[in-house]
């Protein structure tokens, strides 16, 4: 493991949509993330095995033996083919394999590099060591590089951060909240600011431009994640969850976020995508949102909500990306644990040829 502020020489951080070698999960268990509705939860990351298995390898990390008893079941049962996963006992907290995963990048040579952030649970919760450590398993099981960002104005200090909280185009840009990363309440690495912040993105993913929406979505208890309100479909192109009733809490977070991509990014092609109606479980407004999709080879997973702008949300996805087959995944019991397909998934790009 390397660990500084020197960054990676040559280093490019590949967008969603370029080849995978696989996609990384970890198998649900930790049953009070869904209070009460834990029991459709892994026939549900069955069903995204499934579909990923279809067009990639699938890596899942498994809490011991009676979770990963579960899994080889319930995968089974969905005739996911074994060839196409890859079990690991790994103890985890949680399934959030976006936030709690490393971040794979390519070197100047196109071999695949971890940035291994440091995870603090959002700042919201005490148990969370096991995932802290998954970037350390994903390194022994792949071989590769792990690299551990210390932050710039306190050098003894990683860099807290979840892959969650950033979306790049693959071509230098990057997308992320003053939310997560500026607010005095996320605590994530104080004394940071916004030039520090950019300074570790240029060094660690290659990142030449930041563009800094406000807020995230309402429901959302990371502070803001990006990836529930904004998402890079292309190079030059963004999709933005835009709610237009004034009466719900979104449009106004998400009319200052097209504000501000057309004030800073006018060079940046925007397309809006719905949000569905508000989903509320036991009185809590859920993060709801069709922006959290899942890019795979040959696919593209969305969330859905049994909502008629479902419908509408998978057409405009299925035409940002027509070289893909577009499939919707229940997520009403999904996003109870605040989260939903993007949150559980961590892409590990295929290497780049010489």
């Amino acid at each position: 493991m390397t660990a500084g502020p020197a960054g990676i020489p040559g280093v490019r951080w590949p967008a969603e949509w370029e080849p995978h070698r696989a996609t990384w999960l970890a198998w649900p268990h930790h049953q009070p993330d869904w209070p009460g509705k834990f029991e459709p939860i892994p026939w549900v990351f069955a069903e995204i095995a499934r579909v990923l298995a279809q067009t990639e390898q699938v890596e899942i990390l498994c809490h011991g033996n009676q979770v990963k008893g579960d899994a080889i079941k319930k995968l089974a049962m969905h005739g996911v083919p074994p060839e196409r996963v890859r079990l690991h006992d790994v103890p985890t907290d949680r399934v959030w394999t976006r936030d709690s995963g490393p971040t794979v990048v390519h070197d100047a040579t196109g071999r695949p590099q971890l940035v291994h952030w440091r995870f603090n649970a959002w700042a919201k919760y005490d148990n969370h060591a096991n995932d802290a450590e998954v970037g350390e398993h994903v390194a022994r099981i792949t071989g590769l590089p792990r690299h551990a960002p210390m932050q710039p104005t306190d050098p003894v200090e990683r860099v807290v951060l979840e892959g969650g909280a950033i979306d790049g185009n693959g071509a230098g840009l990057l997308l992320t909240t003053e939310e997560c990363l500026l607010s005095p309440v996320q605590e994530r690495n104080p004394g940071m600011g916004r030039a520090d912040y950019e300074r570790v993105f240029a060094e660690w993913l290659g990142i030449r431009r930041v563009i800094w929406l406000g807020e995230g979505c309402v429901g959302d208890d990371t502070h803001g994640h990006v990836d529930d309100i904004a998402r890079f479909v292309s190079a030059d192109t963004v999709l933005v969850a835009h709610e237009p009733d004034p009466a719900d809490e979104n449009h106004r977070r998400s009319a200052d976020n097209l504000q501000r991509l057309a004030t800073d990014a006018p060079d940046l092609r925007v397309k809006t995508l719905p949000y569905p109606r508000p989903v509320e479980m036991d009185g809590v407004r859920l993060p709801a949102s069709y922006a959290n999709f899942y890019v795979a080879n040959g696919a593209v997973l969305v969330p859905t909500f049994n909502d008629p702008n479902d419908r509408i949300a998978l057409d405009i996805v299925a035409g940002c990306f027509p070289d893909r087959v577009v499939t919707g995944i229940h997520a009403v019991d999904l996003v109870w644990g605040l989260g939903t397909l993007h949150c559980l998934s961590q892409q590990e790009p295929a290497a780049r040829p010489a």
